[in-house]
C-alpha cells in the first residue's frame, strides 16, 4: 500500500503563505504523478496542482502564478510541497495530497492523504 501523510495545513490572513508537505511511503514500485486536491464546503474536489515523474508540472488556472508544486526525493520516501503566496479567502478549502503510484508491474492506482485544512480569513 501507500501512505500519503499530509502536514502544514492552518489559518493565514489574505496574502500571507502556507506551505504543505505530503510524503509518500510504503511499498512503492514506482510514482506517476503527485498532486494537491481541494475540497472547499458545499463544491466539487478539483485539481490545485500536479508534478509528473519527468518534472512537468501543471497548476488551475485560479493558482497560477500563486502556488508552486515542487517534489523531493529521498531514498525510501517521496515529499510534494506546494507552496502557497498570496493566499486568497476562496483558497480555503480542504486540500488533498493524491499520488498515482504503482506497487509492481502493472497498472497504476491513485491514492488519497487524509487531508488537511487550509484557512485564508482575516
Amino acid at each position: 500500500q501507500v501512505q500519503l501523510v499530509e502536514s502544514g495545513g492552518g489559518l493565514v490572513q489574505p496574502g500571507g503563505s502556507l506551505r504543505l508537505s505530503c510524503a509518500a511511503s510504503g511499498s512503492i514500485f514506482s510514482i506517476n504523478a503527485m498532486g494537491w486536491y481541494r475540497q472547499a464546503p458545499g463544491k466539487q474536489r478539483e485539481l490545485v496542482a500536479v508534478i509528473y515523474s519527468g518534472g512537468s508540472t501543471n497548476y488551475a488556472d485560479s493558482v497560477k502564478g500563486r502556488f508552486i508544486i515542487s517534489r523531493d526525493n529521498a531514498k525510501n520516501t517521496v515529499t510534494v510541497y506546494l507552496q502557497m503566496n498570496s493566499l486568497k479567502p476562496e483558497d480555503t478549502a480542504v486540500y488533498y495530497c493524491n499520488a498515482v503510484a504503482r506497487l509492481g508491474p502493472g497498472q497504476a492506482s491513485g491514492y488519497w492523504g487524509q487531508g488537511t485544512q487550509v484557512t485564508v480569513s482575516s
